[in-house]
């Protein structure tokens, strides 16, 4: 029983660890997209390689919040968090009519990350 409650345990301190680690990539991901559009260009390539580093996260986070049994929700959000990065971001930058959702999809990705931290504190 020990060993059930301390895999728990370490399980959400490390899904924390790592949402945070998230929210922080998150941010940096959006300041280079900043800066390559009102600074000099050449951070695009910074931009476009950074995402490689961590839009994987969610994959490992969710792991985590089976063996840390938190709750369906937060789940579901987690997953949410992987389908926003991997395959709405790629495929609104490769099709011009979806375009226009790319830079909203930081904002939802950094609101949803948030709220999966605040739910995820209390479990």
């Amino acid at each position: 029983m020990a060993d059930s409650n301390s895999r728990v345990y370490y399980s959400r301190q490390v899904f924390l660890i790592l949402a945070w680690i998230y929210a922080v990539c998150i941010v940096a991901q959006t300041l280079l997209a900043g800066m390559a559009l009102f600074n000099n260009y050449a951070y695009w390539g910074y931009h476009t390689t950074f995402v490689i580093w961590f839009q994987f996260i969610p994959i490992l986070m969710l792991m985590l919040a089976f063996t840390g049994q938190l709750s369906r929700k937060i789940r579901w959000k987690v997953a949410g968090l992987f389908l926003l990065i991997v395959p709405l971001q790629y495929v609104s930058v490769h099709v011009p009519v979806i375009g226009a959702v790319h830079p909203v999809a930081p904002l939802i990705l950094f609101w949803l990350i948030l709220l999966i931290i605040k739910q995820a504190r209390r479990a």
